[in-house]
């Protein structure tokens, strides 16, 4: 499962605001109308679906609710998942592991 806030590159506690600013940032860098890069148009696809769950305040809450029940794992590859997030958000991709 995706962390949703990774998707958009925002933490837990950003404000609705801040959440719909960046999710219109990243709506229009990667709209399949204006990004033709292989690739775009699913990230287009997973930054919709983000905000669309963290737009809502109900649906938000039960994915916290979620997030913060589950268990990890392999927290290793979770922390590298979390890493490769914050970096693909700039434009880098790091190598599989």
């Amino acid at each position: 499962m995706e962390n949703l806030y990774n998707v958009l590159g925002v933490a837990p506690n950003a404000s609705d605001d801040e959440i719909k600013k960046v999710y219109r940032s990243l709506a229009m860098r990667f709209h399949p109308d204006r990004n033709q890069a292989p690739g775009a148009e699913a990230r287009f696809k997973s930054v919709t679906k983000a905000y669309e769950i963290l737009a809502d305040p109900v649906k938000r809450a039960e994915y916290d609710q979620s997030v913060n029940h589950r268990i990890i794992i392999d927290p290793e590859a979770e922390a590298y998942a979390l890493w490769c997030g914050v970096f693909r958000l700039h434009g880098t991709t790091l190598p599989a592991d």
